[in-house]
């Protein structure tokens, strides 16, 4: 499991750009911007365990984080345990993971450089 702090703090330190919190309604989202086009490239959100796993009545909150992908690799990531359509986002071009499926932060790391290229 990967705790939320560790993902914050690596996008902060190798991408030069911190969380915005931008949702009064949902003041756990946190949204990572490029720093040069203003567009999104991570979003991490506390959300109910149900909207990822549609089939679970469980509504414990999990961590997951929203990058930008490149649609030609969706499907074969989407394959990837931890790694799901995209809640919230267009489900081509993202995909959400859920921290608590992951174990390492590289797992992270390339899928977020990949989002950062995405959106320069």
């Amino acid at each position: 499991m990967i705790q939320r702090a560790v993902v914050s703090e690596y996008i902060s330190t190798n991408f030069g750009t911190s969380e915005d919190f931008l949702f009064e309604k949902h003041p756990s989202f946190g949204v990572f911007r490029h720093p040069i086009s203003g567009k999104w490239f991570g979003v991490l959100m506390e959300i109910p365990r149900s909207k990822v796993y549609v089939s679970e009545a469980d509504d414990e909150d999990i961590v997951i984080l929203n990058v930008k992908i490149n649609p030609e690799l969706g499907e074969i990531l989407r394959n990837k345990p931890g790694i799901y359509a995209a809640y919230h986002m267009n489900k081509q071009h993202w995909v959400s993971l859920d921290l608590s499926q992951l174990s390492e932060l590289s797992e992270v790391a390339q899928l977020v450089e990949d989002s950062f290229k995405l959106t320069r």
